[in-house]
């Protein structure tokens, strides 16, 4: 493993997250089930949004409240792995999350709703019904077979002739529900054809070049 320093100075990233201290199990579950959903991931706890090395106070807190939002906050349950690494006579507790198998997990907000988050950059994003579905897909390891009917054409001659497509859209050039629609879109993800891209306002699908 790189050192805690050259970690840190890669910044926040698809796999690394900084913590100055936890302050709620709640935006921790968030955080813990977008690694899982995603490839997996490190948080540094001690560690200030900007880099600078803070230390925690009492790991044994921040352990507890770790794993409470682990075991409870997030379904199915996480299994964090920890690290307690001095750096300047600083403690940073490393935590792992290893890429689950058992995809989606989901994260128990505030108002006690269940939701899947995937890491999108340095954020723990929302992951839309479509995601949700591939992350379902992926690992019952069915072998998606693709015979390509007029829905698939369509959207590839669509993607040929324009960068990108909204589910809006695609449901609108097929005249069909947005079901219908949503679903060639996930077989078309999970065979490697069309890629999906989640932004804050609006998620987008562009051709696998």
């Amino acid at each position: 493993m790189p050192s805690i320093k050259n970690l840190i100075l890669q910044g926040e990233g698809v796999m690394l997250d900084f913590k100055k201290t936890i302050t709620s199990t709640e935006k921790i579950a968030k955080s813990l089930v977008a690694f899982a959903n995603n490839k997996g991931g490190k948080l540094l706890i001690g560690v200030a949004d900007d880099g600078s090395i803070k230390g925690v106070k009492s790991e044994e807190e921040e352990k507890y409240m770790i794993l409470t939002a682990a075991h409870q906050f997030c379904k199915p349950a996480i299994e964090p792995q920890f690290e307690e690494i001095y750096v300047d006579d600083k403690l940073v507790l490393v935590v792992n999350i290893p890429e689950s198998d058992i995809k989606p997990h989901y994260a128990l907000d505030d108002q006690k709703k269940w939701w899947a988050y995937i890491r999108i950059d340095d954020k723990s994003v929302l992951a839309s019904r479509i995601i949700v579905e591939v992350l379902k897909q992926e690992y019952k390891n069915n072998g998606v077979l693709i015979s390509y009917s007029d829905n698939e054409k369509k959207l590839l001659e669509y993607l040929e002739q324009n960068e990108k497509i909204t589910l809006k859209e695609f449901s609108k050039l097929l005249r069909s529900s947005y079901r219908k629609a949503q679903k060639v879109l996930v077989n078309l993800i999970l065979t490697n054809v069309i890629k999906s891209h989640t932004t804050e306002k609006e998620e987008y699908f562009t051709a696998v070049r």
